[in-house]
């Protein structure tokens, strides 16, 4: 973000060789087609055919309020990108959390959808939680019958900017599960 209130948001992520141009298209194809499904009947929804958009896990994010740049956000991390992305844009809109909180809150990961990667598998009632989650919390998932595991690192790197408009400030977040900072000047 610029202080004209230029805004950008993306993900570094996905585009490592080796790499292709389609034709001349200028269109790079990567490893990330793994996640792109060629068999209607492995998954309808994300099949590649025409006039649909294959679902990929790339999700940088900007959020508006009164038609105007709110939160920058993005996460790298394949199938917990949405997820985590979710669970951030949550914690500051409806929890509270100022930016720099809710990139270091504890999360959790679902598995019920099919992968992007590999063999494309679901897993349902699967959950990795953060090892913060308090005891009561795991024993009501258990009683709902999750099979629980746990990973400190439980995200990718979540980085953003917030825009506080009744300051005319920016406040910047990055939580530490990457190598990712903010710079400001």
């Amino acid at each position: 973000a610029d202080a004209e209130g230029w805004v950008v948001s993306m993900t570094p992520s996905g585009a490592w060789v080796p790499a292709v141009i389609a034709g001349k298209t200028g269109i790079g194809l990567s490893q990330r087609m793994q996640s792109f499904v060629l068999d209607r009947r492995e998954n309808p929804f994300n099949v590649v055919e025409p006039g649909k958009r294959p679902r990929v896990t790339l999700t940088p994010t900007l959020a508006l309020k009164d038609g105007k740049p709110f939160l920058a956000f993005a996460v790298q991390g394949g199938d917990t990108q949405d997820q985590n992305l979710l669970q951030f844009f949550l914690d500051i809109v409806d929890f509270g959390f100022d930016v720099q909180e809710a990139a270091e809150a504890a999360n959790f990961t679902t598995y019920q959808m099919a992968s992007s990667f590999g063999d494309h598998a679901r897993r349902p009632g699967r959950l990795t939680l953060d090892p913060r989650t308090p005891d009561w919390v795991r024993d009501d998932l258990r009683k709902l019958g999750y099979s629980l595991d746990f990973a400190e690192r439980n995200s990718g790197p979540i980085n953003a900017i917030l825009f506080d408009r009744a300051h005319g400030t920016m406040r910047g977040g990055s939580s530490n599960h990457g190598d990712d900072y903010g710079i400001g000047w």
